[in-house]
């Protein structure tokens, strides 16, 4: 579990430097300021929760089960998080109204809260080993 944990926060790195630099150097030629915001969101959304992945992989604190509560929420969450936004800054580029997506944004936000929640709870009701 912890390699696809470690393997998965590295990918979602990796893809958050690749479209940060599309997004500070290719972007904002085709879209308005606006959407690069809201793009930019998108992306640092998507490095907080790689390096809360990779954080999640090493540490040992934690059970297999609630390590794979935890990456599923924050691997959905993400997916739907910030990819929504993805597609919903460059709408004005698409052939078909991407808007209608939107609501996926909000319910990956719900995903990323609940992988917080459990994470800080699993930590705060950990029973010591001493």
């Amino acid at each position: 579990m912890n390699k696809t944990i470690l393997v998965t926060g590295a990918v979602f790195g990796l893809l958050a430097i690749l479209f940060g630099a599309f997004g500070a150097h290719g972007l904002e030629k085709l879209v308005d300021a606006d959407a690069v915001e809201t793009f930019e969101t998108g992306i640092r959304y998507q490095m907080y929760h790689a390096l809360f992945l990779l954080v999640l992989g090493i540490w040992d604190g934690l059970s297999n089960k609630q390590k794979r509560i935890i990456f599923w929420l924050v691997t959905f969450g993400v997916l739907l998080f910030s990819f929504s936004i993805y597609l919903l800054a460059l709408d004005s580029l698409m052939a078909i109204n991407v808007k209608r997506i939107g609501f996926l944004t909000p319910i990956g936000g719900i995903f990323l809260v609940f992988g917080w929640f459990l994470f800080g709870f699993y930590v705060l009701t950990k029973k010591s080993n001493k």
